[in-house]
This record gives structure tokens, C-alpha cells and sequence, in this order.
């Protein structure tokens, strides 16, 4: 089955109100195509979730400046001075996680579970109460599975049937996000027949990925891409 559809066909799927997972480290692994589509076409009342709100006017910072995205589920978000302003103003609503407990909500949803124990951050204000329990003797917060509605993505290459490949530190959130999300869409360099990448070169199998989005096809945005990596 050929996965790769039209970059205008794949982020019409996401609707007004949908939760997305979305890659990136930063500016690696980021997918700036897709981000840019998802601004054109305007679906609003967003839920997004990712290590990072981007550098003010640079990837899901378009999205915030817009007006598109209601929550912001993160670690931090710093170096975003708009979104650190709105989050003030009370227009943008954020959720921080502890970097390697975000990653591992999304992992446990990616494998099927519902939560795990951790003994992170317990006497701070990102752990409440009724999130506590007693376990041989100690005490630990229960993180519940953190999953979404749709993840985009961005791989150095795929085959057509949805197998990817990462490269170097723009894998990142990557992998854990396509497990994780209902409805994966990745945008790639180049898209190889089946069996072209060799089997234990695949990062994300196919069975995890819903769409694939050619980026070089697309000019000007694969170049602000290339640029970012």
C-alpha cells in the first residue's frame, strides 16, 4: 500500500479541536511543512504537545501567534517569548512535564499501558495530591499515558509503504509520537520502494504511520526545512 498522499490532503484530516503530537528537539526533527500547511489551512482550538514551543516566529510558534492553539502540553518553552506572554495573559493554556516524564508518557501510551510510578518532582507544584500513592513503602506519583489525536512528524527518508528512517538527533521525540497518536503523518526527503531500507535501519516501522508527505516536492518550504536541520 503507497502511503504518500498531498501535503494539502494529509493536514485536512486534523479537525477544529484535535490534540497533535508534534517532533521536534528544537529545530531537529521538527516538521516544518507540515506546521505550515496546518497555519494555512487555520484549524483552531488545538491541543498541541512537544518538547518545546520553537523560537518566536519559527515552526508551532505560527500556530500559537495565530491564535490556533488553545493548550500547550511541554517542558519548557523560554525561549518563545510570545508564548511565554500569552501563557501570562492567560490566552494560552500550558502544561509542563519534566523532559524525560513527558517522553515517557508518550512512550507508555505508545506500548499499549496507562501510566507508570515515578518519585520525580514530588514536592513541587507539578504534583497534586490526589496523584500520590504509597507502594512497598514508599511514595510515588502515578503518570498516566499521555497520547493525541494525530502526530506530525519528520523523517530523513521512507519506502512506500511507511517504514522511516531518522537522521541523527532529528529522531528525538520522533518514534515515541508515531506509536503514540491515532493518526501519524510524516513528512520525508525522499520516499524509496519497499525493501530499499534495510530492515534494523528502520526507526518506525510502517504499521505506525498513517501518511507520508514528499517535503522536496514542495520547493520553497523543503528548502526553510533543510535550513532548520
Amino acid at each position: 500500500m503507497n502511503k504518500q498522499i498531498q501535503l494539502e490532503t494529509a493536514i485536512a484530516k486534523i479537525p477544529d479541536g484535535a490534540s497533535i503530537m508534534i517532533g521536534g528537539f528544537g529545530s531537529p526533527g521538527t516538521p516544518f511543512t507540515l506546521i505550515e500547511e496546518l497555519l494555512r489551512q487555520g484549524q483552531k482550538n488545538l491541543t498541541l504537545i512537544k518538547n518545546d514551543a520553537n523560537e518566536t516566529g519559527i515552526g508551532i510558534s505560527h500556530l500559537i501567534e495565530n491564535g490556533q492553539v488553545d493548550k500547550l502540553i511541554t517542558t519548557h518553552i523560554g525561549l518563545n517569548r510570545k508564548a511565554v506572554e500569552l501563557m501570562n495573559q492567560g490566552s494560552l493554556d500550558v502544561a509542563f512535564y519534566p523532559q524525560g516524564i513527558l517522553a515517557e508518557k508518550i512512550r507508555v501510551a505508545g506500548a499499549g499501558s496507562f501510566g507508570f510510578l515515578s518519585d520525580i518532582g514530588l514536592d513541587t507544584e507539578i504534583t497534586s495530591p490526589e496523584s500520590l500513592l504509597e507502594w512497598q513503602g514508599k511514595t510515588y506519583k502515578l503518570e498516566t499515558a499521555l497520547n493525541a489525536d494525530f502526530a506530525l512528524i519528520h523523517a530523513n527518508r521512507a519506502d512506500s509503504i511507511g517504514n522511516l528512517q531518522y537522521k541523527a538527533s532529528a529522531m528525538n521525540f520522533c518514534p515515541l509520537m508515531a506509536m503514540a497518536a491515532e493518526h501519524t503523518i510524516a513528512e520525508v526527503r525522499n520516499i524509496a520502494v519497499p525493501g530499499a531500507i534495510e530492515p534494523e535501519a528502520i526507526h518506525t516501522p510502517a504499521a505506525f504511520v498513517d501518511d507520508l508527505v514528499l517535503v522536496e516536492e514542495l520547493g520553497k518550504p523543503y528548502q526553510l526545512m533543510e535550513h532548520h536541520l
